[in-house]
């Protein structure tokens, strides 16, 4: 292959498509939009299921992750598992862009589980309450049902490469009503000065973190960040479980918030949250995103 003839030449072919790809996005996202929000929430998922996670390698890497972890499970039933994850991977991807819709809907859902008395008590407390998910359902699901019940519920999120798509994804998250913070140590203050006095954040742990230690995830070694664990015994916080399920009609969710996780040495309490959350998957595997590189060779 032959060098560039200007040096920029590679720099401008990776913007140009970039900014192709984000107008492709964004006029999907917007012909979406358009449409009565059941359609479009269903229409995504089939998008996602039939077209877009079988043509960017998608579902050969949910299939292949799905093999590694449960290897005896006949191949058929991993594809079910696998179209079903790709579908809920669509229909999450819409729902977080309909900050008119998806909200208000989610404003009436009651939580449950052993871990709502213990946050309401933090509430009231003023005491920092870190809210620990992962890519399962949708947790904006919570999220938005915390936000409606008068919770400034940050949340700490990775840029997307693509710069110009980028610029979407933050104004969604922002839509929901409570800070959102970019990873890195701008973002990262931030955070940490709204979970210092008192707040609430939330945080997903179930993506590859380079140079984190190894922790079981449903019986093979992931790199998982500790960082919920530390912040949690450094600010004295509440440290919860959540998931938002989704419901068999594809369109609702059950908002749970389990038990806290005690408070102990770092590598202790973040074992207890891969563990909540691989309880989780292991009752209904098509709910989590595995299309994510969870499991690399440490390097």
């Amino acid at each position: 292959m032959s060098e560039p003839r200007y040096p920029d030449e590679t720099r401008f072919s990776r913007k140009l498509g970039d900014y192709l790809s984000n107008l492709a996005i964004v006029g999907v996202i917007r012909l979406a939009l358009a449409l009565p929000y059941a359609l479009r929430v269903r229409l995504m998922g089939a998008l996602v299921r039939r077209v877009i996670g079988p043509l960017a390698g998608y579902r050969a890497r949910a299939l292949e992750n799905l093999a590694l972890i449960w290897p005896q499970m006949p191949p058929a039933e991993r594809g079910r598992i696998a179209d079903a994850c790709l579908d809920n991977v669509g229909r999450t991807f819409i729902e977080n862009y309909s900050a008119a819709d998806f909200p208000a809907r989610m404003a009436s859902n009651r939580l449950t589980g052993a871990g709502v008395a213990p946050l309401d008590a933090a509430l009231a407390e003023k005491r920092p309450v870190i809210l620990v998910s992962g890519h399962y359902g949708n947790f904006e699901a919570v999220r938005s049902a915390l936000v409606a019940q008068g919770v400034t519920l940050g949340t700490l999120y990775r840029n997307m490469k693509n710069p110009y798509f980028n610029v979407h994804y933050v104004k969604a998250l922002e839509g929901y009503g409570g800070p959102a913070f970019a990873q890195g140590r701008r973002g990262l203050g931030g955070f940490l000065r709204h979970l210092k006095g008192g707040g609430q954040v939330a945080m997903l742990l179930d993506q590859h973190v380079f140079d984190a230690p190894e922790f079981d995830f449903l019986g093979h070694p992931a790199q998982t960040s500790q960082s919920a664990a530390e912040m949690a015994l450094r600010y004295d916080a509440l440290l919860l479980p959540f998931y938002g399920i989704r419901q068999p009609d594809g369109l609702t969710f059950e908002t749970v918030v389990e038990a806290p996780v005690l408070h102990g040495d770092p590598a202790t309490m973040t074992q207890a949250l891969n563990d909540s959350l691989a309880a989780r998957v292991r009752a209904d595997p098509a709910q989590w995103f595995w299309v994510h590189r969870r499991w690399r060779p440490k390097t």
